[in-house]
């Protein structure tokens, strides 16, 4: 029985260039001189390194560890020697470098002990995904979010369907389906084990219909009785088909609430790539050290798909892509709607990294100027996610936070379509992106403030507790004196005590102090009386005459 499939908001019918990257199988890519692995590949915390300069690791060898719930550890692609553990330049739109580990691989190989499952059926859920995060398998379509906690939603989310992603929606991109055409009984056997972590009743594979030989491999290994619970759902071609949201609604016809996760609707949704990398983890015992890459674009004598270890300079797969340089206008890392443009080649590969597109000149985006908007409502008609994209720019440009957020902004899933449509050439992801990061900036400020305003806070309560602890000290010496004084049978005001002691401190230092005074002057008299004797003779003496 056909799946009744529905329709998702706006989206685009492009040119998607795909066939110049499917002619060719699958190869390894050759190994680099150098492998540069960034300790942050994925959403969530960096991982923190556990070896050090000089030290040989192993093929497979976890070389950095998880550093919080939301994170993974990083493992050595090749068996070699870590030769810096410095920053260098990494995949991302700033351009900046980031802490990497960088290794010298010895040409050898040489794995290390690797940990397989014989049944996964008989492990529970708990240690299936710890098996998961310990490999270090995050989202491969583009997201990074680690796997192992998709596989664990709350206990009151119970979880009907997980889809698996096949859509592939971008252009120029095919390594899912080359990986769909190659490795159909990976991606199977992933896509079992993660229903197994999750209980899932169904499951649905989608895949768009401009991937014939994809989805034939696919419903030639799928098995009679996998049938039962899997189903190979063949969507219409439709950019962005593939966004998370977009295929939950064409397969299932929910829409996953605003500031939800499809796992309240009882929906997971994952990508074949990480079926296949959950697949070689638990079966294989291998974390996840490399994935398939297209190298594509009209600047490329030869695009193609490669497995390619993570870490392996881009300037690599270029060579092997047999790129033409002088006629390379732009290098994207990604596709040429939702990619960006790197600065330079050496950047290395990562987890997420699924296409290295080389353009020339007259595929590169249009230099044409930037004229301003005339509100045709273009952008708002192709929007997937139902915004007004027009609305968005306004406040971007003019950097009113508040007001873009009132608008939605962060359902803006950067597909693209928008800018894509615009008759005045706006680039208006640009600013999405701009003002995203304007409000994460601005939201870890106001942490910040608020850690200062609290601790300040705790500093005025301290002072306060420590006068009040003080004032609860006199109170109970005061109490303690007018005990005493009751015993002794004394009605005595204590301030007057205290006032009368001191008084006879003063009466008693004043006499002693008299009584030095007399002790001194004693000596003295004598001294003076002798002194005065010839005078009061010499003045008898002037009487007599």
């Amino acid at each position: 029985m056909t799946r009744k499939l529905h329709h998702f908001h706006g989206g685009l019918h492009l040119d998607f260039h795909k066939s110049m990257s499917m002619r060719e199988a699958v190869e390894r890519a050759p190994l680099p001189g150098q492998l540069v692995l960034p300790l942050h590949q994925h959403i969530g915390e960096p991982a923190e390194p556990e070896v050090a300069a000089g030290d040989h690791v192993l093929k497979g060898q976890r070389i950095a560890r998880a550093t919080d719930y939301v994170s993974a550890p990083v493992h050595a692609p090749s068996s070699g020697t870590v030769i810096a553990i410095e920053d260098r330049p990494v995949p991302h739109p700033s351009g900046l470098s980031a802490p990497c580990i960088v290794i010298e691989p010895d040409g050898q190989d040489q794995w290390c002990e690797l940990r397989p499952v014989a049944d996964y059926r008989k492990l529970d859920r708990s240690a299936l995904r710890n098996r998961i995060r310990d490999a270090g398998i995050v989202g491969m379509g583009g997201a990074g979010f680690p796997t192992y906690i998709k596989l664990n939603p709350a206990q009151d989310h119970a979880i009907e369907t997980l889809i698996l992603n096949g859509a592939e929606c971008e252009p120029y991109i095919t390594c899912d389906a080359r990986l769909m055409q190659e490795r159909p009984r990976e991606i199977i056997e992933g896509l079992k084990i993660m229903r197994h972590a999750l209980h899932a009743r169904q499951c649905l594979i989608g895949i768009e219909d401009n991937k014939p030989e994809a989805i034939a491999a696919l419903r030639e290994a799928l098995t009679a009785e996998e049938a039962t619970f899997i189903e190979i759902c063949v969507i219409p071609t439709i950019y962005p088909a593939g966004g998370e949201k977009q295929l939950i609604k064409v397969l299932t016809g929910k829409e996953i609430p605003r500031n939800s996760l499809p796992a309240s609707m009882g929906v997971i949704c994952h990508n074949v790539g990480t079926a296949a990398a959950v697949y070689r983890a638990i079966v294989h015992g291998e974390p996840l050290i490399s994935r398939f890459v297209t190298i594509t674009g009209e600047a490329c004598e030869r695009p193609r798909n490669l497995e390619v270890a993570l870490g392996t300079p881009v300037a690599t797969l270029l060579e092997a892509g047999q790129c033409d340089r002088e006629k390379m206008a732009k290098l994207i890392l990604g596709g040429p709607m939702m990619g960006f443009e790197l600065a330079n080649d050496t950047v290395p590969v990562v987890k997420t990294s699924n296409c290295i597109l080389a353009l020339p000149e007259l595929r590169s985006p249009s230099s044409q100027p930037v004229l301003p908007c005339i509100r045709c409502g273009e952008c708002a008609n192709v929007c997937p996610a139902c915004l007004l994209p027009q609305q968005l720019y306004w406040y971007s440009r003019a950097r009113d936070m508040d007001k873009v957020q009132d608008h939605y902004l962060f359902d803006c899933i950067e597909c693209g379509c928008c800018a894509y449509v615009c008759p005045s050439h706006i680039p208006l992801v640009h600013y999405f992106r701009y003002a995203k990061t304007e409000i994460w900036a601005q939201e870890r400020e106001k942490k910040k403030a608020d850690l200062a305003r609290r601790r300040h806070e705790f500093r005025l309560e301290r002072l306060e507790r420590e006068k009040r602890e003080k004032e609860e000290r006199q109170r109970r010496k005061k109490e303690l004196l007018k005990k005493k004084q009751a015993e002794k049978g004394e009605a005595v005001d204590p301030k007057k005590a205290a006032i009368e002691a001191a008084m006879q401190r003063v009466k008693a230092r004043r006499e002693q102090q008299n009584a030095e005074a007399q002790n001194t002057e004693t000596p003295g008299e004598e001294q003076q009386a002798t002194v005065d004797e010839p005078d009061q003779k010499r003045k008898q003496g002037e009487h007599g005459e």
